[in-house]
């Protein structure tokens, strides 16, 4: 669970970040006849592909908007790295059954902080630190899906499948660069009361785990891994006698699993085409470099969408 303080500031000033759209599965749902509408999306691409942005500014756009739009009309945009917005209309209650799915669950963060320690007269505190992130536009989970069933009174999504993980980079301001595997993986977030439907207001919290940033066959610049390559350093043979204590973490490499935590809070549904969405803030450790760094913690904070089946 986050600490007292992020809770609350937990959904302050987290905007959508209209600048892209992630092209999401193909569904039964109808299409979008309004020419104008079309006309507009497609002008709204093109003209963040004449701009040269890096961010664009067109969306977000709901599912029925993202299927008007053509393949060369978001390619090189950069408007696949959003999530859809929930359509306007409808009844605002999603009821939930005793056998229910979440399908097209997507997290897109628009807020990058690393939380640090910083002494001051009142002691040490904790401050979230805002950085630039340096990652090409890949970092939106889509995809996912699970189920969403109802335990002791609550309601529980349970994550199983999806674009689930990202790695990802940011940078602190004094360039210190900061990578770590932005994911969600066998999340089980749960209601925080009793709940049997999703409807604005609803709250989801839970933890998930946090694979390392490296896998298996990494080789580090000399030569060192953890299924495979160099013990230690190669220029270093005399060490194998002793005497490499201070670079025993970088020798012993290891794959780390950590723990991370999200909260999410619904604040738009459409009943009718079982949409629904919200903000969420998100914690979680960031990359060991294979055991010989200490983790730091990284903050997200965004928006979500899911559609219940």
């Amino acid at each position: 669970m986050l600490s007292s303080v992020i809770a609350a500031h937990a959904y302050v000033n987290v905007q959508p970040m209209g600048s892209r759209v992630t092209p999401m599965q193909q569904r039964d749902i109808v299409m979008a006849d309004d020419a104008s509408k079309l006309q507009a999306a497609g002008l709204a691409a093109a003209l963040v592909l004449a701009g040269g942005v890096q961010s664009a500014s067109a969306g977000p756009f709901t599912r029925s908007d993202i299927a008007s739009l053509t393949y060369e009309q978001i390619k090189g945009t950069g408007l696949a790295n959003t999530c859809p917005k929930v359509e306007a209309g409808g009844p605002t209650k999603i009821s939930v059954g005793a056998k229910a799915r979440i399908n097209e669950f997507c997290l897109e963060p628009t807020s990058f902080q690393v939380l640090e320690d910083k002494l001051t007269k009142a002691g040490i505190v904790t401050e979230a630190v805002n950085t630039k992130v340096t990652t090409r536009q890949t970092y939106v989970l889509t995809g996912m899906e699970g189920d969403l069933v109802q335990k002791d009174g609550k309601l529980a999504f349970i994550e199983q499948d999806g674009i689930d993980y990202a790695p990802t980079t940011v940078q602190l301001p004094g360039g210190e660069r900061v990578p770590f595997l932005f994911t969600v993986k066998s999340l089980v977030a749960s209601s925080d009361g009793a709940a049997s439907a999703i409807e604005p207001g609803l709250k989801l919290s839970g933890n998930f785990k946090v694979p390392s940033y490296r896998t298996g066959l990494f080789l580090d610049p000399k030569g060192r891994g953890t299924t495979t390559g160099y013990d230690q350093a190669v220029a270093l043979p005399a060490l194998q006698a002793g005497g490499d204590e201070a670079l025993f973490k970088e020798n012993d490499k290891k794959f780390d699993v950590g723990t991370g935590s999200i909260e999410l809070k619904v604040t738009d549904v459409n009943g009718e085409l079982s949409e629904f969405g919200g903000v969420f803030v998100h914690k979680q450790p960031s990359d060991t470099d294979l055991g010989s760094k200490t983790p730091k913690e990284v903050l997200l904070k965004g928006s979500f969408f899911g559609i219940v089946e």
